[in-house]
């Protein structure tokens, strides 16, 4: 019943309605604690079995137990405050720690996270008198709470004040005490039936936050079950009613459709600005119709794409929380907008809608599950799942729910692929020439995120648009910019030195997707001067002379192509002269050097000669008087 009342209050119901929705609430909520088994299996005399309310927060071992020594502390069994010193308190070392503490003074959260840190692996809360268990609720996030509450990771419960007086006892007469907490999951048949109470509220703080991460983060492991056949999921929305009396009243007719049959609370706390509670109820029925229209073609797992991608691209923060933005998500998603469109209604009909009907009638408890009361919530097999909403404390709970060695593989490993991008390539951005895509599979299913190609970024939503930037986005599909071909000659609209965007080149017009040849001759001052013509080519143009004129294209201006008679005459006789001088210059240049190699070659030898002279004149005088002799 406190859940009940704190939930009303923290959820923006109209001050005239609160009153009364909670005298309604008072007399037909059933709270329903989930309960876990305590064993005492020492002292002998302790040995029986107890109850405890799990705790709302941490990750409690469903289908599993622990079996622990217990301690309580010296000093701080409140817990309030974080303990001192390595081992604080004393158990038995070959065993975990399950801490015993005291209810009051603070937060419960806050007290398992100090026996967190100082080595506990469970917490057992006493409460302060023998009354009927309520579950230890996870805070609202404060400032003081933000730090710790999604960091714990052990289990707890609260358990009534006789039981923890005697295990105190015990602990006083120095005794051992061990104990045995176990988590039960029921699991009727192979299938684990569960359910999921959400919101597609955005705008509702750090819960409708943690609702929206679990659903991105558990999508993979959610759509491989139920391809399967392992498990059967179904989602559900929570709604009130308008009390009669004010039906016709300005705020209800903004949070209600149906003439007042099915509300929401403001997103915003204001009937005045933003968003209204309506809006959110026809969204919340507009995903349910989404759930039930991909069921009936056997393809129920799209919700968990929808749900994602809907708060991606729709985001109320981003005020795109609209029925185009909805239906822009369904297309790319192939799912048939007729067929919901149908499946809503007529939200402004005063008449019962067959969805919401059924979900506020599944919002009060059958059998042992109690009544739905806190967003979010996940039921597993009819038992209200209490813990953290986390991808793996959430996986095991559901693995829980299959009798031992009939769970699918999955659940022996957080390792998976789920091959969504091979399907209609998972309704993300394509590029089907360059053959890149924004669908990546994860371990949490389809994400659409614009890629990196050969180390090219792309940028964008990820589902209609990605865009390359960067100097070398050009080499790639021409960076999706314009470009053609013609006679030999390419243009392009991409340049490299710009980080994104196309411009159309010198002589072409357009957006730069799209670029058009300019016509200068028309809309530029080309070829003003005196005897021009234009003529427009494709990317320029080209300017012509009447007559034998050549046109200069930096001066506009045409000059004569050819001289006179004389003037040719001139030019051959200038021309024969400069021929004959090459001529007469080159057999000039032959003689002087042949001239000049002669004369070297004489130099040369003339220093050999003196030598052949002188041995001559030595010889000649004795030869003389031989001749003389002789006459």
């Amino acid at each position: 019943m406190e859940n009940r009342i704190s939930f009303l209050r923290n959820s923006i119901i109209p001050r005239f309605a609160f009153w009364f929705l909670l005298l309604v609430s008072s007399v037909c909520a059933r709270f329903v604690v989930e309960k876990i088994d305590i064993t005492v299996l020492a002292p002998k005399e302790l040995q029986e079995k107890h109850e405890g309310a799990a705790g709302n927060f941490g990750v409690p071992d469903y289908g599993g137990y622990m079996t622990g020594s217990v301690a309580y502390p010296d000093k701080g069994a409140l817990g309030c405050q974080p303990f001192e010193g390595e081992k604080p308190f004393k158990s038995e070392p070959s065993l975990p720690t399950i801490l015993l503490l005291d209810r009051g003074e603070c937060l419960f959260a806050l007290k398992v996270w100090h026996a967190q840190l100082a080595g506990a692996a469970a917490v057992l809360v006493i409460d302060k008198s023998d009354e009927p268990l309520l579950t230890m609720d996870s805070p609202e996030r404060t400032r003081s709470a933000e730090g710790y509450i999604e960091r714990i990771n052990i289990p707890s419960a609260l358990v009534r004040k006789s039981f923890g007086d005697k295990l105190k006892e015990a602990l006083k007469n120095k005794g051992h005490v061990w104990v045995k907490m176990d988590w039960p999951m029921p699991h009727p048949d192979n299938r684990v039936e569960y359910e999921f109470w959400t919101n597609s509220n955005d705008e509702c703080g750090a819960r409708c936050d943690e609702q929206m991460n679990f659903v991105k983060n558990f999508k993979g492991h959610a759509q491989i079950l139920e391809r399967g056949g392992y498990t059967l999921f179904t989602p559900h929305y929570i709604t009130w009613f308008c009390p009669k009396a004010f039906i016709d009243s300005d705020q209800c007719k903004s949070q209600c459709i149906n003439h007042g049959r099915y509300c929401a609370p403001d997103p915003e706390k204001n009937f005045w600005e933003g968003y209204e509670g309506k809006d959110v109820v026809f969204e919340n029925l507009r995903q349910l119709c989404v759930h039930r229209v991909a069921k009936e073609s056997n393809q129920s797992w799209i919700w968990w794409d929808y749900v994602t991608d809907f708060h991606i691209r729709c985001s109320m923060k981003e005020k795109k929380y609209s029925k185009i933005c909805a239906e822009t998500v369904m297309k790319s998603l192939d799912l048939p907008i007729g067929k919901i469109k149908e499946c809503v209604g007529n939200p402004e009909a005063d008449a019962e809608n067959e969805l919401l009907k059924t979900e506020q009638k599944l919002q009060v408890g059958q059998g042992s599950r109690g009544d739905v009361t806190i967003l979010p919530t996940m039921i597993i097999n009819n038992i209200q799942y209490r813990g953290k909403l986390e991808r793996t404390a959430v996986l095991k709970a559901v693995c829980a729910g299959f009798k031992e060695t009939t769970e699918p593989s999955i659940c022996l490993s957080g390792d998976l692929e789920t091959n969504q991008c091979a399907e209609k390539n998972g309704g993300c951005w394509q590029d089907i020439n360059a053959n890149i895509t924004a669908c990546k599979d994860t371990f949490r299913g389809r994400v659409c995120e614009c890629p990196i190609v050969n180390g090219i970024q792309y940028r964008g939503d990820g589902y209609t648009s990605c865009e390359a930037f960067g100097p070398a986005r050009c080499s790639i599909n021409n960076g999706g910019c314009w470009s053609e071909t013609r006679d030999g000659r390419t243009f392009s609209a991409c340049t490299g030195s710009k980080e994104n965007g196309c411009q159309c080149p010198f002589g072409f017009s357009g957006d730069g997707t799209k670029c058009k040849d300019v016509d200068e001759c028309k809309e530029h001052s080309v070829c003003r001067c005196d005897g021009c013509t234009c003529e427009n080519t494709w990317g320029s143009y080209e300017c012509k002379c009447k007559g034998n004129l050549l046109y200069i294209k930096g001066q506009d201006v045409c000059i004569e192509r050819s001289g006179s008679k004389s003037g040719r005459f001139l030019a051959f006789v200038f021309v024969a002269v400069i021929v004959g001088a090459c001529i007469a210059g080159y057999i000039f240049y032959k003689y002087r050097f042949r001239s000049y190699m002669d004369s070297e070659i004489m130099s040369i030898m003339s220093q050999y000669m003196p030598l052949d002279q002188q041995h001559n004149n030595e010889a000649h005088p004795e030869a003389e008087p031989l001749r003389q002799s002789s006459v």
